[in-house]
């Protein structure tokens, strides 16, 4: 049985003379970009490089909203925001990039949570209704990419909005499907040849191997590789070339 799958990097997280990452080169790896949209990284000019640079490589252009927390880098939980208020928070950032990208002569075609914020809409059927109507309000085409067995991929599929289901290539996950929280042992796969056959176990099996050894089954349409590491660049490059070699298509999700 032949297998095809998307790559996706969170990219254009330098802002103002902070650089993170090596966007450009991951850009020839990857087929999906998601691009910080100034709240929890990024700024104007680096999303219209960004943005640019996804043109020049034909690679797909998706938002990228988080927290407004650029000092914990969108990573810290922030309580008790009103539903209107994630939803305008969202909105704003997802605009953001949609005007660059028109701009550009070009679109967002998928929009991706952030940090914290990503995990508590996963855990949280609340938040993942409000994320999901702030994508609905932005763009009823676009597709919304959401952790595989989660309560944000039920939240998306109650919507009948478009559907990535996502799987991460360098983290730990818990039993119920959600990350093992950042900082706990193991958290973290650093290893590119682990994170490479882990990739390719994952697409192959339709599956996820938790901590504790059991199996969660999902299907999968992009695997996400993260940019922001010090062997970031390594792990995506092993993990583009075990696929090629094992005969996956690598391609954008929503495609075919």
């Amino acid at each position: 049985m032949s297998h095809s799958i998307d790559l996706n990097a969170d990219l254009g997280e330098s802002f103002g003379a902070w650089t993170m990452g090596n966007d450009e080169a991951l850009l020839d790896i990857v087929t999906s970009a998601n691009i910080a949209c100034g709240f929890h990284a990024g700024d104007p000019l680096v999303m219209t490089d960004t943005v640019r640079l996804c043109r020049d490589k034909g690679v797909g252009i998706g938002a990228h909203p988080g927290f407004d927390d650029i000092r914990g880098f969108g990573r810290r939980r922030i309580l008790g925001m009103k539903p209107a208020e994630t939803k305008a928070m969202l909105l704003y950032q997802i605009g953001a990039l949609q005007a660059i990208a028109r701009a550009e002569g070009l679109s967002v075609r998928h929009v991706k949570l952030h940090g914290a914020l990503s995990n508590m809409a996963s855990e949280d059927g609340a938040i993942a209704e409000t994320y999901v109507a702030a994508a609905e309000a932005a763009d009823k085409d676009l597709i919304v990419v959401a952790m595989a067995t989660t309560a944000l991929e039920k939240a998306v599929e109650r919507a009948g909005m478009k559907l990535a289901r996502e799987l991460y290539a360098d983290r730990a996950y818990n039993p119920d499907g959600t990350l093992v929280q950042r900082g706990t042992p193991g958290a973290m796969i650093h290893d590119p040849t682990e994170a490479a056959d882990r990739v390719l176990r994952m697409v192959e099996e339709q599956a996820i191997t938790a901590v504790d050894g059991s199996k969660i089954a999902t299907t999968s349409d992009t695997v996400c590789v993260h940019g922001d590491g010090p062997e970031a660049l390594h792990i995506a490059e092993k993990i583009r070339t075990r696929l090629d070699k094992a005969g996956v298509v690598v391609t954008q999700f929503g495609s075919a």
